[in-house]
């Protein structure tokens, strides 16, 4: 389904991204890991073609999208979503909206400029919010919402995109943790219930973990593990952070001690 070999993307003589390989059968939820620097944001950043691989390729059901350009480029972008940490909403625009924008790629741009949409699409932006817990906000200003209700809408408007694959740069890095798990259950449940491929960027242990079916660990670019949350023991996990003060900074004792326990049942939001 989802093949990348020998991935590499170098900034002058350093490489964010070293000769990344790891394959994906069917859909999964798939969490990355590592330290700041790691190559994670690069990694997710090529998969989506908003930066170009030095080296390396990318194949999505037997199709090379390495070296996609204008349309095909876009059409892909559609296929494989991006939700990023800040949200990169317009704040001043309503959330329906924001939403709609996920559309842009099908439509024409008399219909973009006029903002016009079909009410089938409207129809349809407000049952992805409803879906999402937040439909009573469809008519008010984004920047009016908290941070979490805001990466709800960004999910939204990815939803918007009926995309195969969604991609999460550090989806909840700047939430509060009760918002940090309504929205990783929200991307939990849209693997699940949607049969959508998940791969999210996660800055900790203890996410990971809860939430995903896989977990591959990067560390100066490299990938240094993948396998399933259980085989995420304690000493894995120092191999990809590091000892001492890097890998302190990335798991609480708590996480540390949540690696040694069975993976935690998920549950849905009311």
């Amino acid at each position: 389904m989802l093949s990348v070999q020998g991935l590499t993307k170098r900034f002058g003589n350093k490489a964010a991204v070293d000769n990344a390989t790891f394959e994906v059968s069917k859909p999964a939820m798939i969490g990355i890991i590592g330290r700041s620097g790691a190559g994670k944001s690069t990694l997710l950043r090529m998969m989506n073609r908003l930066a170009d691989a030095s080296e390396g390729s990318i194949t999505f059901e037997g199709n090379d999208i390495t070296d996609l350009t204008g349309a095909a480029k876009r059409e892909w972008q559609s296929r494989c979503a991006m939700i990023f940490q800040q949200f990169n909403l317009v704040p001043r625009m309503d959330v329906a909206s924001n939403v709609l924008h996920g559309t842009l790629n099908r439509r024409s741009t008399l219909a973009t400029m006029f903002n016009l949409y079909p009410q089938s699409d409207i129809h349809q932006a407000i049952d992805i919010l409803d879906r999402l817990g937040i439909a009573e906000q469809a008519a008010k200003r984004a920047e009016a919402l908290s941070g979490g209700q805001q990466q709800r809408v960004a999910i939204a408007r990815a939803l918007m995109q009926n995309p195969q694959i969604i991609l999460a740069d550090e989806p909840i890095a700047s939430l509060d943790p009760m918002n940090a798990q309504i929205v990783m259950e929200a991307l939990r449940r849209i693997h699940e219930e949607d049969g959508r491929m998940v791969i999210a960027n996660l800055h900790t242990l203890d996410t990971a973990r809860r939430y995903c079916d896989r977990v591959i660990g990067m560390r100066d670019g490299r990938i240094v593990f993948d396998g399933t949350p259980e085989q995420l023991t304690t000493g894995v996990a120092r191999d990809i952070y590091g000892a001492g003060d890097d890998f302190s900074e990335a798991a609480t004792s708590t996480e540390i001690e949540a690696l040694d326990r069975p993976k935690q049942g998920i549950p849905v939001p009311a």
